[in-house]
């Protein structure tokens, strides 16, 4: 049996879909997916019934059997899934198999796609209270053969919501670029509200698009202004362009360079410099690629120098998002500074452990069913420091294994499963004395990613920590240093 889909410009439709109604014990659960047009994991439900279930699960992943639940942090495109792992939104807190993250040419069903004003239908199997939804689509210059970056989208489309139930909103009326055709993914993004979390749905799509159909600009904006002026920012607002086909976006520029796209009328520039004169002029781009002649150019002069002596606010809002036996997930709200906040510094029992950009942490390698307490501290360009944060007190969960403790007296042969540091590691072979944690006898089964250790072999596709970072092995290595050496691949 096969399907396909058609779907035309100002309205999507299913030509033939004659597989029924597809239900799944995961259906009762959470969360959501994007029903129309087809997301990638919705589409394997779909395929699951026609070249079986192992096939299907060997191509997509469990997916197939709960479309609804790739989740992962918010935030796109700033955080979020890792590069690489969009898809499955693994680099977040997703639960979907990272082998819906293949990504080729050729490796995934393509729906035919017009540009222009199509609709995008959710189904909500759990309809979370929602702040809004947000579509993008790959660049014009984006390769099809290598994995899904955040850099490779371009936002299309924001749809905010009132932090009501999401089934209050099904559709979306979503303008696709006209610019480009073929293969191209377009990603959905839902923020839920009342959670950290998100859920992402990729749509592969072969776009046919008659290039020549748009070729009008839009008008320039109109009543640009410097809305404010400091010794460290320029605040800019400007009027509303008209297209005959929609305003994608707005492409600021100071002194005759683009500094910024926005899809906003206000822009804030903070990379300025106190006692200096700027130029800034706006265009506005349609979704075709067509640009507007500029808009009238205001100059401005940032202050004198102003001493930063002013602290950022208190971190608020600290809270655990996830525990397991060797981490815990911070998430905590952002500080506010009259200039900007630089970073965050996490305490873990009065000892400082990271600083992020982020306003959010992961912190691994912990012992199980063990207590901790974190604060959060804010930092500006300055160097001032915030108030701590309320202190969080917070525990990891107990190891349920029955797995002995490992003895360097004791022989262990293949398949031998021991308790190391509070971690679980299986024997790969015949060993006795090999430390579990630097030797290449013994496999890490627990779910945790640990140091790297100079002494240990890793192959293929393990993961490990170095230098706050985590790196995933490419193919089988000893000795070789993570950021340093090809076998590793950054991934967080």
């Amino acid at each position: 049996m096969k399907w396909k889909k058609t779907i035309g410009k100002g309205v999507v439709t299913a030509a033939v879909l004659s597989f029924g109604m597809w239900v799944s014990a995961g259906d009762a659960s959470a969360h959501g997916y994007i029903q129309e047009p087809a997301s990638r994991g919705y589409v394997g439900s779909l395929e699951k019934q026609v070249i079986g279930w192992q096939a299907a699960m060997e191509k997509y992943g469990r997916v197939i059997d709960s479309p609804q639940s790739v989740e992962g942090l918010k935030g796109f495109p700033e955080r979020g899934p890792a590069d690489g792992h969009i898809a499955s939104a693994e680099g977040g807190l997703g639960q979907i198999d990272q082998v819906m993250d293949r990504q080729t040419a050729d490796a995934w069903k393509k729906q035919d796609l017009k540009g222009g004003l199509n609709t995008f239908t959710w189904k909500y199997t759990a309809p979370h209270a929602t702040s809004k939804w947000h579509y993008y689509i790959t660049k014009k210059s984006w390769n099809p053969n290598e994995p899904l970056k955040r850099s490779d989208f371009e936002l299309i489309g924001t749809v905010n919501h009132n932090g009501t139930p999401a089934n209050t909103n099904l559709s979306h009326k979503i303008n696709v670029p006209t610019d480009r055709n073929g293969y191209h993914v377009i990603l959905g993004v839902w923020d839920v509200a009342d959670t950290p979390n998100a859920f992402y749905n990729v749509i592969d799509v072969n776009l046919i698009n008659d290039e020549a159909t748009d070729k009008e600009p839009p008008s320039a904006p109109a009543s640009v202004e410097a809305l404010s002026v400091t010794d460290r920012t320029v605040e800019l607002s400007w009027g509303k362009s008209t297209d005959n086909q929609g305003i994608k976006e707005y492409e600021v520029y100071r002194n005759g360079e683009k500094i910024a796209t926005t899809t906003n009328t206000v822009y804030k520039d903070s990379s300025v410099m106190p006692e200096t004169s700027y130029e800034y002029y706006i265009k506005a781009i349609d979704f075709s690629g067509n640009s507007s002649s500029a808009s009238r150019v205001v100059a401005v002069t940032t202050q004198k120098l102003i001493e930063d002596t002013e602290a950022p606010t208190a971190p608020s809002g600290l809270h655990s998002m996830k525990e397991s036996e060797s981490s815990i997930e911070l998430m905590w709200s952002p500080s506010e500074d009259q200039v900007g906040v630089k970073e965050y510094a996490i305490y873990r029992d009065g000892q400082l452990i990271a600083t992020t950009s982020n306003t959010y942490y992961v912190d691994k390698n912990l012992q199980p069913a063990t207590n901790y307490t974190y604060t959060v501290f804010a930092i500006d360009a300055a160097g001032n420091v915030s108030a701590s944060s309320s202190s969080l007190e917070v525990s990891t969960l107990s190891s349920n294994s029955s797995a002995e403790e490992w003895s360097e007296n004791k022989i262990y042969t293949a398949g031998m499963v021991v308790q190391y540091k509070g971690l679980e590691y299986k024997a790969k072979y015949w060993t006795k004395g090999n430390q579990p944690d630097s030797s290449d006898a013994w496999e890490l089964v627990s779910d945790a990613v640990v140091e790297w250790n100079v002494q240990k072999a890793y192959p293929g596709g393990s993961k490990v920590r170095y230098g706050n970072r985590t790196y995933v092995a490419q193919w089988w290595t000893l000795g070789d240093t993570p950021g340093t050496s090809a076998v590793w691949k950054l991934v967080e």
